[in-house]
């Protein structure tokens, strides 16, 4: 078991899937604004790069995993031609937003979300030319297993595009960041979103998961092939690539 794992919103009491799944349901409403505004909008420019880094394989079937109000969906449909996104998540909150977020933008026939246990996703093997996910495998209540699945519903020659909220490793950057998370982060979360457990656990979350080798070994052991990763913005993110 990996720390973040044994990472919860709300203690011991409950399973991590209910408990991440109620978090999300808590604070859908207050999500977006405060994805931009604690990331000073840099989020943006994440998904772009993982988007530009998938595009030279021209996929036609992603599978966005952890989709939540589908910013990440949306932009892959607005800048892949051609291609069907399926956007799954465990909080039905998070998808609402994105549904309409979807429709606004006339993007419901290219965009589909879907309930799904990302433990045990409900499609065939080798069902999708990619997989995406953008700041949800943190959460996974079994991250191996997890990916084991992302790696099944690939299809053979198929990409795995992840980018994920990390700490910095370098001097000033991962001191200035521990004062950052640790300070305005989480006040400012808990007066938006009203919701003092979530912005306390992203924080132990990100502190806790497996980064940069470590993260490029877990790859490995799920089964991916040529695992890389780039740390993006000072470390502050990290985007992973594979294939199958």
């Amino acid at each position: 078991m990996y720390k973040q794992e044994e990472i919860k919103p709300y203690g011991q009491s409950a399973d991590k899937g209910e408990q991440v799944e109620l978090m999300f349901d808590n604070i859908a409403s207050t999500y977006d604004t405060l994805n931009h505004r604690l990331s000073w909008n840099i989020d943006r420019y994440w998904r772009r790069k993982a988007i530009s880094q998938l595009a030279r394989y021209a996929p036609k079937s992603i599978l966005d995993i952890a989709t939540g109000t589908g910013d990440f969906a949306i932009m892959q449909a607005e800048s892949l031609p051609q291609c069907k996104i399926t956007g799954v998540d465990i909080s039905n909150g998070m998808m609402e937003i994105g549904r309409r977020k979807a429709a606004r933008k006339n993007l419901s026939d290219i965009i589909s979300f879907s309930k799904e246990d990302c433990m045990s996703l409900s499609f065939g093997d080798n069902s999708f030319d990619a997989v995406t996910a953008a700041f949800g495998i943190r959460n996974f209540e079994n991250l191996d297993l997890g990916l084991k699945e992302m790696h099944r519903v690939m299809k053979k020659g198929g990409h795995l595009s992840i980018i994920e909220l990390t700490s910095p490793v370098r001097f000033p950057m991962k001191q200035l960041f521990r004062i950052y998370s640790h300070t305005f982060l989480p006040a400012y979360g808990h007066m938006i979103s009203k919701d003092p457990a979530a912005y306390n656990y992203l924080i132990k979350t990100i502190e806790a998961f497996p980064q940069g080798e470590k993260m490029i070994e877990i790859l490995k052991n799920a089964g991916f092939r040529a695992p890389g990763f780039k740390r993006l913005t000072f470390g502050i993110c990290t985007l992973y690539f594979a294939t199958k």
